[in-house]
Order: structure tokens, then C-alpha cells, then sequence
């Protein structure tokens, strides 16, 4: 499933068309995580059932986690829609995303904790930034679920709506966001994680003032003009 993820990723990353990735799961749940067999396997010093390989799972603890890239190396802002179950590596992985929608019925959290898994694909550093160092530590270290209203409550998730309105409330969010100017929006999203980077404000002014010299000097901003002037939508290119 990682290795297919990060193919789907470098889709993205190089379909021109593709504005915004939604990122959900199928069937009852968003992901909950590694399979019990695999960390049941690793800790008996057994060999990993399926196609992981036990020395897979050591050469992906890298810096940048399993999926091989950072989110803010996809300029594409990034949706998950969180579903059931979202617990554990699963969690890691809806924080990976730009944005968060739940629905009513979700339960969020990190179990492993319990059984001494650590948070090996960014947990640890994306939580604080989103919900508060306190709330962070309390999550991960408590190992408790929380449901959808709480992960709204707290921040986690930017939108809760019932379990209906998940999959159009996605799609809804992703379609306003892909009638923006690219160039743009890529800009923002580049200039608000050099923010959470921790560059100096100085530094991050740098970042986002070349981001408005590409935008302004770009042909989606002079169509967004155009169209303004002749009164029709406009029609974006990337460019």
C-alpha cells in the first residue's frame, strides 16, 4: 500500500491537470495502521508475513518517513477525508495531508503506543504544529482514541460532517481549491510551510515574495484579470 502511495504521489506530483489530491480509504475506515501479524512478527524475531520484508521496514526509518516524501515537497495542497477508523500509522498519515475532513463516526488516535510502537512517519513533529505541543503529548502519550467531534474541538480535523457528506464535502473542498490560479496556490502553501519549517520571518517573507514575483508576472494572472474585465470565469493554465 506505501509503495503504491507514493507512486499515486509522483502521479501527482508530474499530471499538470491534477490540482489537489484527496486522500481516503475504502471500505470502513481511513487506515489503522500497520498489520498486527507484521508488528507481532518483528517483535517475536520472526520473518514478516507478506510482501514487507523485516529489512524494509528498517530501511524506511528515514527522515522523511515510509512515503519517501516530505508534504512539503508536494506543492499540491493535499485533502485527507477521514472515514471509521483513522489510528496509529493511519493518523500519521491524515497528518500528512494539508487539510482534514471527518465524519461524525470517526475514531483518531495512536494505540500503538500501548504495545511500545513508536510514531515513525512524522506523528511526533506534525501533531504539535496542529494541535498544540500539550494536546500532542497527551494523544500519543495516553494511546487514546478520540471521535470526530473531539478531533474537531481540538483542531485536528477543519471540517466535521456526517458520514453522507464526507466523500462531497471532499470533493467540494478540492474543486474550490482547483478553481484557483496553481501558481498561486502553490505559492501559499510553499511560503506557509517555510512558516513551519521554522525559518525566521524574515526568511519566510523571502519565500513568499517570490512566490507573488512568479504569480504576478504569470499568464494565469493576467487571464484572472482579463476575465475579471470581460465578465466570464476564468480559465487557468499553471503558467
Amino acid at each position: 500500500m506505501l509503495a503504491s502511495l507514493s507512486r499515486a504521489i509522483e502521479l501527482v506530483r508530474e499530471d499538470d491537470d491534477v490540482r489537489v489530491l484527496v486522500l481516503t480509504g475504502a471500505g470502513r475506515g481511513f487506515c489503522s495502521g500497520a498489520d498486527t501479524e507484521m508488528l507481532i512478527a518483528l517483535a517475536m524475531g520472526k520473518p514478516v508475513p507478506g510482501a514487507v520484508a523485516q529489512e524494509s521496514w528498517h530501511k524506511n526509518l528515514e527522515p522523511i518517513g515510509w512515503f519517501g516524501v516530505e508534504v512539503s515537497q508536494l506543492e499540491k495542497p493535499t485533502i485527507a477525508a477521514i472515514e471509521g477508523w483513522c489510528l496509529a500509522g493511519g493518523l500519521e498519515l491524515a497528518l500528512w495531508c494539508d487539510l482534514r475532513i471527518a465524519s461524525a463516526g470517526s475514531q483518531l488516535g495512536f494505540p500503538e503506543r500501548r504495545w511500545g510502537v513508536p510514531l515513525i512517519d512524522g506523528g511526533t513533529q506534525r501533531l504539535p504544529r496542529i494541535v498544540g505541543p500539550g494536546k500532542a503529548i497527551e494523544l500519543i502519550t495516553t494511546a487514546a482514541k478520540i471521535d470526530a467531534d473531539e478531533a474537531f474541538r481540538i483542531g485536528l480535523v477543519e471540517r466535521l460532517v456526517s458520514d453522507e457528506e464526507l466523500e462531497p464535502a471532499a470533493h467540494d473542498l478540492a474543486a474550490t481549491i482547483a478553481a484557483q490560479p496553481p501558481l498561486a496556490v502553490r505559492g501559499a502553501k510553499r511560503a506557509v510551510h517555510a512558516a513551519l519549517d521554522g525559518r525566521s520571518v524574515r526568511d519566510g517573507l523571502v519565500v513568499e515574495a517570490e512566490g507573488q514575483s512568479v504569480c504576478m508576472g504569470s499568464d494565469d494572472f493576467r487571464e484572472a484579470i482579463t476575465a475579471f474585465v470581460e465578465g466570464r470565469p476564468p480559465l487557468y493554465q499553471g503558467r
